[in-house]
């Protein structure tokens, strides 16, 4: 191997002096060998080859390897090999005595690599990207599945996050109702997986027909869309990051709640507190650059569009209507007449004459009645009090034990009748007030609504208390006084 001075030379002799290549050996006592690689400027001192060698150990399955990962691009994205996949196959299949860190670089080194993508920039209110995602709440003390509604701003990077039971028609609708009030506008166009919420017909630029609910979402809010290609998560990536970012900080810790709508709350919280928060490489806060953008957007229409799912139905001689494969209390005073049942994402309301009778927590279930408390029965087992032992609202309620212990110490007949008024004080004095007092009854041995009556009247300092058609309270009985009065004294 020559050094730079004597390549110096003999590309200097070469190609300014126009020296032959014999000459210029013998001139410098090289070979004529090293004159001819190095007179045109081909090779460099000191280069090397880069030598292809095959591995000893992968060179035997590397076509079959390679096969493999071929058959993997047709394939669903879930069920593709892995490289311990790959590592089992050749063991089992071919005898394969190498190790499974070697396979796992030779996988590593056969798959085919991320294709480019071209970097994208917006105008203010130009776009806003949709998408789901899945986490963990935990609701009432219940483990529950959470669908994630994303949708986050283009231009500011501004993000609303949301949580429902579900991915129906009407959390998808409802998503982009809060989303548009939270951000305070509509943004022109909206992008999306191609979700069968939305879509009818086609995929990608090739949808045909989007759903009928959708379509009347899309006119009341005024804006178009766009649907990603199949398998193409870059071209909404805003918001494919914003689904992690929320399972990641939002929904760690799992949050808990006593009902969905506190989830949402929490959630909204943390949205509010990303407005403070700066984006590496842009100009100004989330929310400063929000307020930039908010100029451009289209304005909120002058009424919310309701996406609540809505039908008309005959109350039924038990006093229940039908909705979503379920029953719902409506109202037993209103049994053969037909009233409006709307139901949410989260709630099912019940509405007669435009006068809302009912608010129950949808249930995803099938054929189960939910009667949402025995109120609305109460002026019926007050004419049937034999049967409020057994009234499925009465048990669906979660009375304590000791209600029913307390009410049916004997087989007296009038049992039934004084557990109705005790729900009936429960309805006027709140649960854990008559709970104490029935507690406390017990413990003294005590028997009848009539004890229940008194301790409430003490508790509340107005003496003893009778039902409602006696119109007075009466003070407790003081046997001192009768004493006295025996003796021909005074009142004490």
């Amino acid at each position: 191997m020559i050094g730079v001075d004597e390549y110096d030379r003999i590309r200097y002799l070469f190609a300014v002096e126009g020296m032959s290549r014999r000459e210029i050996a013998r001139r410098l006592g090289v070979s004529r060998n090293t004159v001819k690689k190095y007179c045109r400027g081909a090779s460099l001192p000191g280069e090397r080859k880069t030598v292809q060698r095959e591995c000893k150990i992968t060179g035997p399955v590397r076509d079959i390897v390679s096969g493999w990962l071929e058959e993997d691009e047709s394939a669903p994205k879930k069920q593709r090999h892995t490289a311990r996949r790959v590592y089992d196959r050749l063991r089992k299949e071919h005898g394969f005595q190498g190790g499974q860190s070697t396979i796992r670089h030779l996988v590593r080194e056969m798959r085919p690599k991320e294709k480019a993508y071209i970097p994208l920039e917006f105008d203010p209110g130009e776009a806003a990207q949709v998408d789901w995602g899945e986490a963990t709440v935990v609701i009432a003390g219940e483990r529950r599945k959470a669908h994630i509604f994303c949708m986050r701003l283009c231009y500011s990077g501004a993000a609303f996050v949301t949580v429902f039971p579900n991915e129906r028609t009407e959390a998808f609708l409802e998503g982009h109702k809060q989303a548009f009030e939270f951000l305070g506008g509509v943004p022109r166009r909206l992008i999306y997986d191609n979700l069968r919420t939305a879509v009818k017909k086609g995929w990608g630029r090739h949808v045909t027909e989007e759903r009928p609910q959708f379509r009347l979402l899309k006119a009341h809010y005024a804006f178009r869309t766009n649907y990603c290609n199949p398998g193409e998560a870059h071209e909404k990536g805003l918001v494919e990051g914003l689904v992690g970012l929320a399972r990641r900080n939002a929904l760690v810790p799992m949050p808990q709640a006593d009902n969905w709508e506190e989830i949402q709350s929490i959630l909204k919280e943390r949205c509010v507190e990303y407005l403070s928060h700066r984006i590496p490489g842009r100009d100004g806060t989330v929310g400063e650059m929000l307020q930039e953008e908010k100029a451009s957007f289209v304005s909120l229409p002058l009424k919310p569009f309701d996406p609540a799912e809505e039908v008309e139905r005959e109350v039924r001689p038990d006093g229940m209507v039908s909705f979503d494969r379920n029953w719902y209390c409506a109202s037993p005073d209103l049994v053969g007449q037909v009233v409006t049942v709307k139901g949410s994402p989260t709630k099912v309301k019940v509405f007669h004459r435009g006068q809302e009778l009912a608010v129950h927590e949808r249930r995803y279930t099938e054929g189960k009645r939910y009667y949402g408390g025995y109120a609305p029965y109460l002026k019926i087992l007050e004419t049937h009090p034999r049967a409020v032992r057994n009234a499925a609202p009465v048990r669906q309620a979660g009375l304590p034990r000791e209600l029913f212990a307390y009410c049916y110490q004997s087989d007296d007949p009038e049992s039934g009748r004084d557990l109705v008024a005790i729900l009936r004080l429960i309805e006027k004095n709140g649960r854990e007030t008559v709970y104490r007092a029935v507690h406390d009854a017990l413990l003294a041995g005590e028997h009848g609504v009539g004890s229940i009556r008194s301790r409430l009247g003490k508790a509340t300092g107005s003496g003893h208390e009778l039902p409602a058609s006696c119109g007075f309270p009466v003070k407790d009985v003081n046997l001192g006084d009768y004493d006295l009065l025996l003796k021909g004294g005074g009142a004490a």
